[in-house]
């Protein structure tokens, strides 16, 4: 790390553990921008055993003046694709493969090696194997896949038959638009066609793995709390405590609106928070209900500010107006117009000062992710957490970010608490008030 701050860091290096001890780039200046190149994260890193995680990410960034209890501002400013196509799928873990975790410690079922290093040989989903002795690895079988070609803007997705999946398979470093320096082999070379050729999908950007560094080290992919409650008392060397997962700080969020354009407010548990990108997908509905979805290689760009003391525990998002459910968003003139109407008649006033914040919640499902949004979001707005629950229900709503234990919860907030808390700016900002 550098010791003077810089306005503009450049990341292109990857790792895939994540935590305290981790070497980061820069700092970067509050108020500075980060380019951070990002390769296909996740079923990449799933069929790679030499890595032990189910993501890589870009290596951390150091925030200057970021300490532990301030939160940092992501603001992002564009996602680029960089891949011509893509492949995903749903899968289960082969037995015999792995130690407790076929996303950590994939096993060769050849020589018993744990992460083992590997090379493609050949296309098919039998084309990586392990070097030591040449057996075919992978800790997943893929029960459903499927590869998808881009056009030239990126605008469209659609899905290919057999034999241009091999085809690109054949060619899957060039389809793939993989940085230099990339750490992992190519789900393309797996030539996945088991769905329909012709499909099409609007491609619509999005960042799954994207924050600051957790204050324990742990896989990238398992830095959220559905993920990270299979590290504790795992059988393999990234077992953790409970008390340890209370130190994550939810940056796998794979939520659809965290995209270009979108505001991401991450806590700080480490020194110089660490800021961390990757899993960056085409495209992704509510829940990721796949499991997966269109990982591609990206150059994403991001301006960072730092939020003194804000003590947010996991993430706040602030997603553009028309990504937020339809009771969060601001009321029109006449909507406020009726309703101050309405509550003269009575003799009384209307709140007209308030805005949209979201509060990621995360567990190990769904009802304990809600309850754990719920709880952030209260200390958040200084409210019993019932009257926030009132509130989520008549001004907000609660949406799947990611079977089985990611939410973001949306509620219109008090601009007064906003502006005690050190966000009014950015919320007014973000949704021109």
């Amino acid at each position: 790390m550098t010791s003077s701050s810089e306005k503009l860091v450049y990341v292109s290096e990857f790792v895939d553990t994540v935590g305290p001890e981790t070497d980061m780039l820069g700092p970067v200046k509050d108020g500075g921008r980060i380019v951070a190149g990002t390769e296909p994260a996740c079923y990449g890193p799933m069929i790679t055993p030499e890595i032990e995680s189910g993501h890589t990410i870009s290596r951390p960034v150091a925030v200057e003046g970021a300490e532990i209890g301030d939160g940092v501002a992501l603001k992002i400013k564009k996602i680029k694709i960089t891949s011509k196509a893509s492949a995903s799928g749903t899968e289960a873990p082969r037995e015999g493969s792995f130690v407790g975790d076929p996303f950590v410690a994939k096993k060769c079922p050849g020589c018993g090696k744990i992460n083992p290093n590997t090379v493609v040989k050949g296309i098919g989903r039998d084309a990586i194997c392990c070097s030591d002795c040449n057996t075919s690895i992978s800790a997943f079988d893929v029960t459903n896949g499927f590869t998808m070609i881009f056009d030239d803007k990126r605008t469209v997705g659609v899905t290919v038959p057999n034999h241009v999946a091999e085809e690109i398979a054949r060619n899957a470093e060039d389809y793939s638009g993989a940085p230099a320096g990339s750490t992992c082999h190519s789900i393309l070379v797996f030539a996945l066609a088991d769905m329909p050729a012709g499909i099409v999908s609007k491609v619509r950007p999005m960042i799954g793995n994207v924050g600051t560094l957790p204050g324990v080290t742990m896989p990238s992919s398992h830095n959220a709390g559905d993920f990270g409650v299979f590290l504790i008392g795992a059988p393999h060397d990234h077992a953790i405590t409970e008390e340890d997962l209370a130190k994550r700080s939810d940056a796998h969020m794979d939520i659809d609106s965290v995209g270009e354009g979108a505001i991401v407010i991450a806590p700080v548990k480490v020194e110089q928070a660490g800021i961390i990108v990757g899993d960056v997908h085409a495209m992704q509905g509510d829940g990721e209900i796949a499991g997966h979805t269109t990982d591609v290689s990206a150059e994403v760009t991001i301006e960072v500010e730092v939020i003194k003391k804000l003590a947010n525990d996991g993430p706040i998002i602030l997603p553009l107006m028309e990504h937020l459910p339809p009771l969060a968003r601001l009321l029109s003139n006449e909507e406020l117009e009726a309703a101050r109407s309405l509550a003269g008649s009575s003799g009384f006033d209307i709140q007209t000062d308030v805005a949209p914040i979201q509060v990621v919640g995360s567990g190990a499902n769904l009802n304990e992710a809600t309850m754990n949004g719920l709880e952030r979001m209260a200390k958040l707005a200084d409210m019993d957490i019932d009257e926030v629950k009132n509130r989520v229900t008549i001004t907000g709503g609660i949406e799947i970010g990611r079977l089985p234990g990611i939410v973001h919860i949306s509620m219109l907030t008090p601009i007064s608490r906003l502006e005690q808390i050190g966000i009014a700016h950015l919320v007014k900002e973000q949704y021109g008030l």
